[in-house]
């Protein structure tokens, strides 16, 4: 660890990415202390840039709310790839990092003349990242990768919603999300490996293997019991009773994981623990409806803070649904890091969502916290332009690199 400099202090990741898989993974990278320069499109930068409402700040200078839920500690210069000095600056850009990150369409990096042969050529020891949406081969390799689409393509739509004939969407981009999180995993893989053999390399990933990835129990439920799990609400399909369970004025989440909390459970509310359709856990799954229809019937007296009082004290893990407003308020998000105040160049004081990891030494806590705010467009390309000059070496250029 590099103390509250961060683990990745002094590794220079250049973010070729737009949208949301590709700035997610370099976003986690700058979370852990590494520079992040963030390359756009001239005028109009970055596609996210433009998705709102909402948007912040005066028709001059607004800027989106999801450009910002994606680009903290970053940097950013504006590059038309197809400008002579333009390329210079990016061929430049490309020697001085460590990482390189981008999400285009198969094929695109190689017509732009940045295939991985030849970003390799440029720095034998570059780590590059590449995203798609389908995978990079195989007989729909060139697919483009919008995150509904791959949750309904990797089945996830099928497993979610109130009943088969439901199939809904997870209420954020999660293939672009995991997609950025299993990236910048690999990525930090690569760095490991090449810290022992020197040389860099390529890691691929996409939305539908991120989605597929994360199948979980699910998943072996198909292609070790045979069984095509579908979507029937917010029940477990595994465990019984863990859900949502409706009460008086509103309802509560339970998880009756064991034998010892289903025994527990009962002697609170009042329920037989030896009735014969609910003796063993995998009786209470096959007679769920007629489970949620008993514990419902139990929790009907109760408002639900005295009820999640009651479940406390018996010992039953479980919890309120809350809306985002009360999550950004609880003052246990705020203990863990995940809000961050920030000063941005055009909108001023940010609260911004923070990362989900947290270090610690022996005695104290080492966790990252220089955060900045995400960069307007082409905020730092002057000085990117003054460092990569600086930066260069005489027999690159003897090379014809630059």
């Amino acid at each position: 660890m590099s103390g509250q400099a961060g683990a990745l202090a002094g590794t220079v990741v250049l973010d070729l990415s737009r949208a949301l898989a590709g700035p997610h993974a370099g976003m986690m990278l700058g979370d852990l202390g590494a520079r992040v320069i963030k390359v756009e499109a001239p005028g109009s930068g970055d596609d996210t840039r433009g998705w709102g409402p909402p948007f912040l700040g005066e028709p001059d200078a607004e800027e989106s709310s999801y450009f910002l839920s994606c680009n903290r500690n970053k940097e950013s210069i504006a590059l038309d790839l197809k400008h002579p000095d333009d390329r210079r600056v990016l061929d430049g850009l490309i020697l001085e990092s460590d990482v390189l990150i981008e999400n285009f369409r198969t094929g695109v990096m190689d017509r732009l003349g940045y295939s991985s042969a030849r970003l390799l050529e440029l720095n034998p020891r570059l780590v590059i990242l590449s995203i798609t949406g389908f995978g990079h081969d195989g007989p729909e390799g060139g697919r483009a990768g919008y995150d509904q689409i791959a949750q309904g393509e990797a089945g996830l739509m099928s497993m979610t919603g109130s009943g088969p004939d439901d199939p809904q969407r997870v209420g954020v981009p999660i293939g672009d999300l995991l997609s950025g999180i299993y990236g910048a995993y690999g990525v930090v893989a690569a760095l490991l490996e090449r810290a022992e053999t020197g040389a860099g390399g390529v890691v691929r990933t996409s939305l539908l293997s991120a989605l597929v990835g994360v199948h979980a129990f699910q998943g072996t439920r198909q292609t070790v019991a045979g069984e095509t799990p579908l979507a029937q609400g917010n029940h477990h399909p595994s465990i019984a009773p863990y859900g949502l369970f409706r009460c008086a004025g509103g309802a509560v989440q339970i998880s009756v994981g064991s034998t010892a909390l289903w025994e527990r459970f009962c002697e609170r509310f009042g329920l037989d623990a030896g009735a014969a359709r609910f003796a063993s856990n995998a009786l209470r799954v096959a007679n769920r409806d007629a489970l949620i229809e008993i514990v419902e019937e139990a929790f009907a007296p109760f408002e639900a803070t005295d009820l999640l009082g009651q479940l406390e004290a018996a010992g039953i893990p479980a919890g309120r649904v809350r809306t985002l407003d009360e999550v950004y308020a609880w003052d246990q998000v705020a203990s863990q890091g995940l809000l961050l105040d920030v000063e941005h160049s055009s909108l001023g004081s940010l609260t911004l969502p923070g990362p989900p990891l947290r270090f610690f030494g022996t005695d104290d806590e080492v966790t990252f916290r220089g955060h900045r705010a995400p960069p307007t467009l082409d905020q730092h390309g002057q000085a990117i332009r003054s460092w990569i000059a600086e930066r260069q070496l005489p027999e690159k250029q003897r090379a014809g690199v630059l």
